[in-house]
């Protein structure tokens, strides 16, 4: 078949097709975030620049107060999560929300996390109490596993073994402050030069 047959087969197959009219698209509405980019953003929050009312006091995923809470990050290793699940770490800090309101909570999760933070500590326990005679039940528990996770600082947690409050604690990794990772660096790269 030659170019000139080609063009008027095509010319043929075209002939009851009309242009269209009008070829502009006109937007009827402006994009709404939806919840789960929400989400992603509150997550992106650090604990250097964080305000403690990002980490919502309006809704957490509700849980029971027997419940084994865990969560890791993308990249963390497999190794490093189940030697934190398995309370192999030597715990550094310990924060304990007994007998505090939810925003008393928030806020001291913020300030003790950030301070871990500053101090170059990455293993610390939350004791959060199992919440059997809260009404609902394990509301703190439910408050505290939702607010970790919003906390892109946080690594990964585990509910603690039963000698250190079991499901009414959390195991919590931090991830290392900027300072320890360019000293890590730094000591890296004198070994390969």
């Amino acid at each position: 078949m030659s170019d000139n047959d080609e063009l008027d087969l095509f010319r043929e197959m075209m002939a009851d097709v009309s242009p269209l009219q009008q070829d502009t698209v006109t937007l009827s509405a402006q994009h709404q975030a939806t919840e789960a980019q929400l989400a992603r953003r509150l997550a992106a929050q650090t604990l250097s620049d964080s305000d403690p009312e990002y980490l919502s006091l309006d809704y957490a995923k509700m849980l029971k107060p027997d419940d084994m809470v865990e969560f890791k990050r993308d990249g963390v290793q497999d190794g490093v999560f189940r030697k934190l699940r398995l309370g192999k770490y030597d715990i550094q800090a310990r924060l304990d929300l007994h007998r505090k309101t939810l925003r008393e909570a928030r806020d001291e999760v913020l300030n003790f996390l950030r301070q871990c933070q500053r101090m170059d500590i990455r293993s610390v326990i939350i004791v959060h109490g199992k919440g059997e005679k809260s009404n609902p039940p394990a509301l703190m528990k439910s408050y505290v596993a939702t607010w970790l996770e919003q906390i892109s600082d946080v690594m990964c947690f585990h509910s603690a073994l039963r000698q250190h409050g079991g499901n009414g604690a959390l195991y919590v990794m931090l991830k290392k402050s900027p300072e320890k990772k360019l000293e890590n660096r730094e000591r890296h790269s004198k070994r390969q030069g």
